[in-house]
């Protein structure tokens, strides 16, 4: 046995997208690998912000559950614990969220520090006052705590009015700079975010980027064909925006766009997924009479490799002020089938540095009409061989699960990450 680990988090596996997603591949390939882990989190309702079946009826008390490594030779025992989940998030609503989660792990944490020790208590971003916990039995068992922020939560609210009180924010910024005192390994996913948490803790931050499966995700022969299966013609150009639809994102600009396209019949514009926003979105679409945009639920992870190979063109949309505040996950899987992305990202981001750099995808100013548009016409009719082989490269040698999975590994054991090769 490698060590036991505990991870509090919000957002966990069977959840398809976001942080749940990783925090559920991460545990998997660590039991896999020797940990017996445990798991503190709540019941699975992201991206459709409710929870969701077989869960619905056991969503306001607490369960115990058992997951299994992907190689079946180890047990993953899952506590689920009860919080309220609002149907359309504003900023005040997250807040009763996350302090109604807050104070039922703090139940279910009381309850596992008087059972055998943890080696490693690891907390994840979105929530950070999760990590109020992890110092908790930081201090009362002498575990190794790790912090491993995935959103810099606090700024995402502050930057797009989620919460407007000045001296909440100041307030925030104090307890997370208490947390971030007090964790002996702190990481991230991104070059921008991590020198934002520097500039708090003015010590090492990690980079602990978020992953594809290479295995599970790659390039298809005769992508035109796969389109028929869903209802496009072979010479149908798909323009696909596949993701969580939130207000974050700014995806009403994929509608402007749309609109400005609407006597090219050939270009279609698929957006993919659920969310708080996606109603609206709609009916944005209906009353522009944008004939040209199709909207389709979550696709099944069997056949997401297919359904990425289909499209043409990918869309990864973020305002400006979150530029380097939220790292598109979508962005990995794309690069993994080969995919041709329109990205927005302004100069002086991460982001915006590793795309230009690498050239793994068009770029464009974010909150930028006119630059989206031009882009998408670039994506759709010029040549971008060059594109989809360098995308592929770099998710094959940087992004790859096994890559970044056993750099994290080693830091459980020493106490830092590896820099990347």
């Amino acid at each position: 046995m490698s060590g036991r680990l505990l991870l509090i988090c919000g957002n966990f596996a069977p959840e398809p997208t976001g942080t749940g997603k990783y925090s559920g591949e991460m545990i998997k390939w660590l039991a896999d690998n020797g940990y017996d882990c445990t798991v503190i989190t709540s019941y699975p309702y992201y991206p459709q912000w409710q929870v969701q079946a077989p869960y619905v009826k056991n969503r306001y008390w607490y369960k115990k559950e058992v997951q299994y490594s992907d190689n079946g030779k180890r047990k993953i025992t899952v506590y689920r614990c009860p919080q309220y989940t609002p149907a359309n998030p504003s900023g005040k609503k997250r807040i009763i969220m996350d302090l109604s989660f807050l104070l039922s792990t703090f139940f279910k944490l009381l309850q596992l520090l008087t059972a055998k020790k943890f080696d490693v208590v690891m907390t994840v971003v979105p929530s950070f006052h999760l990590g109020f916990l992890g110092v908790l039995y930081k201090k009362i068992r002498g575990a190794k705590f790790l912090y491993h922020i995935q959103d810099l939560q606090i700024e995402t609210a502050r930057d797009l009015g989620m919460i407007r009180s000045p001296s909440l924010i100041k307030w925030l910024f104090i307890l997370e700079k208490y947390i971030l005192q007090k964790a002996d390994i702190i990481s991230s996913i991104s070059e921008g975010m991590i020198s934002k948490i520097q500039q708090k803790t003015g010590g090492n931050v990690e980079l602990f980027p978020n992953w594809v499966d290479v295995r599970l995700f790659y390039p298809l022969e005769n992508k035109a064909s796969l389109k028929t299966q869903y209802g496009f013609n072979i010479t149908d150009k798909v323009i696909l925006y596949s993701g969580a639809i939130g207000e974050k994102q700014g995806l009403e600009m994929i509608l402007h766009t749309a609109a400005g396209l609407k006597e090219q019949g050939h270009i279609k514009f698929l957006i993919c997924g659920s969310g708080p926003y996606k109603k609206k979105l709609g009916s944005m679409a209906a009353a522009l009479d944008l004939k040209n945009v199709i909207f389709f639920p979550l696709q099944p992870l069997e056949r997401f490799n297919h359904f990425l190979n289909m499209a043409d063109v990918h869309l990864v949309i973020q305002k400006a002020n979150a530029g380097d505040l939220v790292m598109p996950s979508k962005l990995t899987t794309i690069m993994a089938v080969g995919g041709v992305s329109v990205i927005t990202a302004n100069p002086g981001t991460s982001l915006h540095e590793v795309v230009q750099l690498k050239h793994i995808g068009i770029l464009v100013m974010a909150e930028n009409q006119p630059a989206l548009n031009e882009g998408i016409r670039t994506a759709v009719y010029k040549e971008s061989g060059h594109i989809t082989r360098n995308a592929r490269e770099y998710a094959l040698n940087y992004l790859a699960t096994d890559i970044i999975m056993i750099r994290f590994e080693r830091s459980l054991r020493h106490g830092h990450i590896d820099p990347p090769c």
